[in-house]
Parts: structure tokens; sequence; C-alpha cells
């Protein structure tokens, strides 16, 4: 892999616009969660494909996100990136003028698609740029904050999008941003690729992406009952199809996915955190939404607002994370930070209809804003740590997938458990004039229960799994200790 030379200043000013891109890529499978809706409304969609706004996106960037790295990796980290910016902007521009629910969810699905193929770009040339010392450490600190943080504001700025303008330019956003970070590329970025074995993975990526899209299914179909036979075949299907994608990768020449890249312990532990991160991030935050503006009754803005919190607490914590980190090493924090994660999201579990914001609400935010800070900060650095170069692209890659993957999964399963969780509300209390909204609080509350389950799980994985040794750091030519 060639590795470009940058100034030190203009290393600086690429890291802005690979961050740019970065929140871009993050707040889409946010933005449109506060417009959603309005967006039913206007598109007559059914709840169902209401959630599918949200799931289709992530479940097209964390399925094709490894064929994204592949591709960057040898077709060139910076082409990758600009072609990856223009599709995004323009899928960006069809999903903003969509006239019906079939040509949002075409659009969503290629955002996703051309996402995948721009963040793993970025992440690598991140990686090859800031190659070691506190420098590197910065330069993630600040990548990782984003990555935490854009969620939260991709939900602020849905609400000053859809209360000024309409749920449309939560997508048309994206065309001017995209503008902005195509002409930082042309100024500040060099091209950078792998040598050696470039050839693709077909078979490994059809199996891995309908693998995927059958798990999801199958959640998703759940909302109708766990035993009807659609539901498990696509279960069982997604299961087996996964499985097989496992041994093809063990067997041929020029994997998708390496197995060299996540059977290392440490490397295996942050894509499963990634995972669950990523399923209870992205899956509490969209009934969290919901709770803000189908009880509560608070307008767009008033629930963008609601969340800034979480933002706010998420960019202080990463700040001083990225100070004591080489002397606290990464362990504690991704193992603490699950935890209180994981109580915040239990805490907004006993939000009611009445809903005091202060008391019931904002408790939780703070504390799921230090938790997710904890693990966002260090997890990246991690989950490469000791990567060999020719595998950059495609670890950077497994990154966000695991992410994106367990956004998916999180959203169509929490769905389903939130619809379940309603019906039997409703089946075992009288009617009443609150009874639907207090059978919505009731769902609402499974799902961030659920969610407050798989965000816990992550700490004993941190503990016993995540402990980078020196050798795993220095082979990434990350000049400091953080073990």
């Amino acid at each position: 892999m060639s590795s470009p030379s940058t100034s030190p200043n203009h290393r600086w000013w690429l890291l802005a616009v690979l961050a740019l891109a970065q929140l871009m890529v993050i707040l889409d499978g946010t933005i449109v969660n506060i417009a959603l809706p309005d967006a039913q409304i206007d598109l007559e969609m059914s709840d169902g494909d209401r959630t599918w706004v949200v799931t289709i996106y992530a479940l097209a960037f964390g399925s094709l996100l490894l064929l994204g790295g592949r591709i960057a990796d040898y077709w060139g980290r910076k082409r990758s990136f600009m072609v990856g910016m223009i599709g995004f902007a323009i899928a960006s521009a069809i999903g903003g003028l969509a006239v019906n629910t079939e040509m949002l969810l075409a659009a969503r699905a290629l955002q996703g698609a051309f996402a995948a193929l721009l963040a793993p770009a970025s992440l690598a040339i991140l990686t090859i740029t800031f190659p070691s010392g506190k420098e590197r450490i910065k330069a993630f600190a600040v990548y990782g904050a984003i990555g935490g943080g854009g969620a939260a504001v991709g939900l602020l700025l849905g609400g000053v999008l859809t209360e000024f303008a309409s749920w449309q330019w939560c997508l048309l956003v994206n065309v001017p941003i995209a503008a902005l970070a195509i002409v930082g590329a042309v100024l500040f970025m060099k091209e950078s690729r792998a040598h050696g074995n470039t050839r693709y993975d077909i078979p490994g990526t059809l199996l891995v992406v309908a693998g995927l899209a059958a798990l999801v299914l199958g959640f998703s179909r759940a909302e109708e009952g766990w035993g009807r036979v659609d539901t498990i075949g696509f279960l069982v299907a997604g299961v087996i199809l996964l499985a097989v994608f496992v041994v093809v990768e063990s067997r041929v020449s020029n994997p998708l996915l390496p197995l060299r890249v996540i059977v290392n312990k440490v490397r295996g532990g942050a894509f499963l955190v990634s995972t669950l991160t990523g399923a209870a991030l992205l899956g509490g935050l969209l009934f969290l939404t919901f709770y803000f503006q189908i009880v509560l009754g608070y307008s767009p803005l008033q629930s963008g607002l609601a969340s800034l919190p979480m933002t706010a607490v998420i960019m202080i914590c990463a700040t001083l994370l990225s100070q004591i980190l080489p002397r606290v090493g990464v362990r504690l924090p991704m193992t603490v930070g699950p935890i209180l994660a994981a109580a915040g999201l239990f805490y907004l579990s006993f939000i009611t209809v009445e809903g005091d914001y202060v008391v019931q609400v904002l408790p939780g935010l703070i504390l799921l804003g230090v938790g997710l800070a904890s693990v966002f900060v260090p997890l990246q650095n991690v989950a490469l740590a000791g990567v060999e170069e020719h595998d950059a692209g495609v670890a950077s890659a497994a990154v966000s997938a695991t992410q994106q993957i367990g956004g998916s999964i999180g959203t169509a399963l929490f769905t389903a458990l939130y619809t379940s969780a309603i019906a039997t509300y409703l089946a075992n209390n009288p009617p009443s004039p609150t009874a639907q909204l207090e059978a919505f609080v009731d769902g609402y509350s499974v799902a961030f229960i659920c969610a407050g389950a798989l965000m816990l799980v992550a700490a004993p994985i941190s503990f016993f799994l995540i402990r980078p040794s020196r050798e795993d750091l220095l082979k990434n030519a990350a000049a400091v200790h953080m073990g």
C-alpha cells in the first residue's frame, strides 16, 4: 500500500474533510427519524414502511461495507471517496424529491450503498494519514466522537430542517455538504491503494448481503408473530447463509473478509462491542424520537433539542478521554462505558405518558452520552490495532459495518418487540382515553430495556477480550501504549 506524504498543516485540513464525510454518513442514519412522522403522513406510509426508511439505509450500508472496503483498497481510496460522495449526494437528492414510499426507500438504499464505499475509504485515509503517536490518538478521538455524536446531531438537525423547511430537506441538506467535502478532497487528499492480490470475492459478497437481509426481514416479520413460517424461515435462512459465508471466506484465496482480521480476540471483541452498541444506539434513539413527538407532543425542533444534551455530553467526554486515554488504556473505558450506557437506557424505560423531561429523560440521556463516548473514542483504534496494511480498508469497513448491521437488526428486533408489547397492553387493559398512548409508552419501555440489555452484554466482552498488547499496537505503528 502506498502511503502518500501529507504536510502537517494539510493533514488537519484533511481530517476536517474526513470528519465532514463521517458526520454526513452517520447522521443520515438518524436525521430522518424526526422527519418520519411528517413523511409518513405526506407519503401515506404504513408503520412498517416507516421503520424501513431507517432500516434499509443501515442494511444496505452495513451489508455492502466489506465490499466497499475492498474496492477502496484496490481501486484507490481517494477515487472511492470521490465517487462515494458524489453518489451519496445524488441519492440524497432523489430521496428529497420522492413522491411516494417506493421512491424514498429506493433512495435510502442507494444512500446506504454509496455510504458503504465512502466510509471505509475515509477511515483508511485517516489511518495512513496519522500513522502513529499522539496526533493519531487525537485524530481518532475526533473521528470516534463524530461516530458517537453524529447520530444525536442528526436528530437535532432533522428537527431544525423539518420545523423550518420540510422533511425533504433532511435529505437534500447532504448535497451542499457533499459539495464542500468534494472540494476539500480535491485540495488536500492524495491517492493511495493496496497492491498484491486485488481480486474481488463476489460469492462472499452475495452470501453476506443475502444472509443479513434475511435476518433483518425475519425480525421485521416477527411484528406479526414469532411463530410464523416466514419469520422462522427468514431467520433460519439468514443464519445458514452467514455460516456458509464463513466457510467460503476460509477457503477462497481473495476473501471479502479475511478471517485473520477477526480471529484476533482483541479485534473480535471490538467488533462484537461495535455491533451491540450500534443496535442499542440506533434502535434506542428511534423510539425516543417517537416518544417525544407522538406521546409528549413535541414539535420536530423541540424533539431535536431534547436530544441535544446527549450530544453535548459525548463531545465533552470525548475531549477528556482523548487526553487521558494514553494513561488509563482502552480496557477500562470500554468496560465501564457499556454499563453506563445500559444504565441510561434502563432509566429511560421508566418514562410515562405525562412525561417529565427533566426527571424522566435527561438523566438517562446524560448516562447514555457518557457511556457511548467511553466506547466510541477508543473503539476505532482498538479495532484496527495490529491489522496488516493490505487489510486496512476491509478492517476499517468491518468497524463501521458492525455498527450498521447491529443498527438494522436492532431496529427490526426492537420494532417487533414494541409492536408485541402494544398488542399485549391493549389486550390486557380496559379501553380508556389514554389507553393508546399508554400502550405506546409500554412499547417504548420494552424497546429501551432490550437495548439496555444488549448494551450490558458488551461490558464483559470488553473486560475479558479487549486487552491490546504492545505488539499489536506497535504493529499498527502506534507509538503510544494504550493497553
